[in-house]
């Protein structure tokens, strides 16, 4: 089916549309969230940004992720997912405010990271919520679809909300009052998609009862085991965790590719001039999402032509010629198109990977499946980032971390279909 053709069959269902306006507000609201955080700590002018810096930075904007990824899942499991996507929003969007106000008053750095910790703490409970409500409000056969058209709109859409924090910046400046107006409008636009969730049964979205299911007090002292059995639930649907060990992959070669791209465009492409550099990482971000965006209407094409088990490899091995091919010059017009690349074939495997996980994993392990995936998912990324840190030169130009890619996306793609191939063996 094409993306139009998709998009026409899910919005037909009242709440899924109610569901799919919730995550496109949200997350455009994130898009400028993010565009003014990552200015701020890695463009601004009064900073000198090194790739330990960009790690560290990385880290203390994903690592919380992971951090409350097992505690998320207990209650995603357990509270009504409508109110999550209620008031997640409103408490984000004073969150913001708060920061916005931190910035403008130039209180210490740390203390801004502290309240975008808060803000990204929140956000876990939000879109751990979007994941798991998806399959109540769309039937099973339609799951790829929506999986083409929601999470990957919703990516599409943060593209979209960066880059009006570009166009906000430019018009707003570079300073801190410009970043705190920028992230108060953030913190606004967040906190409409409340008014969106609010339309939707609070017993809409699940979780599913379960009279066996233990009270959330006694699930928190019991969290790793809890994990462990979500882990051990995955293991036994070996296709849907070896497409989130894909998913996971891509992101660690795509971290490693930030990192880079980040120091080349501060040091090696612009002489250090941070407007020069956030322009130009600036058009990597729009070519990148214009592949998101691609991928939104190839990917149910390719899937239905060749399998989610062949297709995910294909992209992986796409992405690892092809950044090796326009990188290895290192020419800054090469960047922008392996973004674009990358863009395509890491949203592919995401794609893939949501809708394994939706389509075999039973619901009442979802909010613990998807926590999983959201550790892996941003784990993976600053792990990337940690490595770069200790490999890249002051000015970004390295063959080694070029090498470390390309065999890596080979290395993943051979592993996903030995697993995927062997587990159809045994089905057969």
């Amino acid at each position: 089916m094409s993306f139009v053709a998709d998009l026409r069959v899910v919005l037909r269902g009242r709440d899924f549309r109610r569901l799919f306006g919730t995550r496109l507000v949200s997350q455009f609201s994130d898009g400028i969230f993010q565009f003014g955080v990552t200015g701020f700590a890695f463009f601004s002018p009064e900073s000198q940004t090194t790739a330990l810096e960009v790690a560290a930075g990385l880290a203390v904007l994903l690592l919380p992720y992971s951090i409350l990824g097992p505690f998320v899942g207990v209650f995603i499991d357990r509270w009504s997912r409508r109110q999550i996507l209620m008031v997640a929003p409103i408490v984000r969007g004073a969150l913001l405010l708060v920061a916005a106000g931190l910035v403008v008053a130039d209180v210490p750095d740390p203390a801004f990271y502290a309240a975008a910790l808060a803000v990204l703490g929140v956000n876990r409970f939000f879109l751990a919520a979007l994941g798991a409500s998806l399959p109540h409000v769309v039937p099973a056969d339609r799951l790829m679809a929506a999986n083409a058209v929601t999470p990957t709109s919703g990516t599409v859409v943060t593209f979209v909300g960066a880059g009006v924090g570009f166009l906000l910046r430019e018009v707003l400046g570079g300073d801190d009052v410009g970043v705190g107006l920028l992230l108060a409008t953030s913190g606004v636009m967040f906190g409409l998609s409340a008014l969106v969730a609010r339309t939707m049964g609070r017993d809409l979205l699940g979780p599913s009862y379960d009279a066996a299911r233990p009270k959330a007090r006694e699930a928190l002292r019991n969290v790793v085991v809890g994990l462990a059995d979500g882990a051990k639930h995955l293991a036994g649907h070996r296709i849907a965790a070896a497409t989130m060990g894909a998913m996971a992959a891509h992101r660690f070669f795509y971290g490693m590719a930030t990192a880079i791209g980040i120091i080349l465009y501060r040091y090696y492409f612009t002489d250090g001039d941070p407007d020069a550099a956030l322009r130009g990482i600036s058009l990597v971000v729009a070519t990148s999402g214009f592949g998101y965006f691609l991928a939104v209407i190839i990917t149910p094409y390719a899937t239905e032509w060749f399998g989610i088990e062949r297709w995910v490899p294909i992209a992986l091995s796409v992405a690892g010629v092809l950044s090796a091919v326009l990188v290895a010059p290192f020419q800054e017009w090469g960047l922008p198109v392996a973004g674009f690349v990358l863009g395509v074939a890491g949203q592919s495997v995401k794609i893939c990977a949501d809708t394994t996980v939706q389509r075999d994993v039973e619901d009442i392990y979802l909010g613990r499946a998807f926590s999983i995936y959201d550790m892996l998912f941003n784990g993976m990324y600053v792990l990337a980032a940690a490595l770069s840190a200790v490999i890249l030169p002051p000015n970004g130009k390295s063959y080694l971390a070029l090498m470390i890619i390309t065999a890596g996306y080979f290395a993943s793609a051979f592993a996903y279909r030995m697993i995927t191939m062997s587990s159809r063996a045994k089905v057969v």
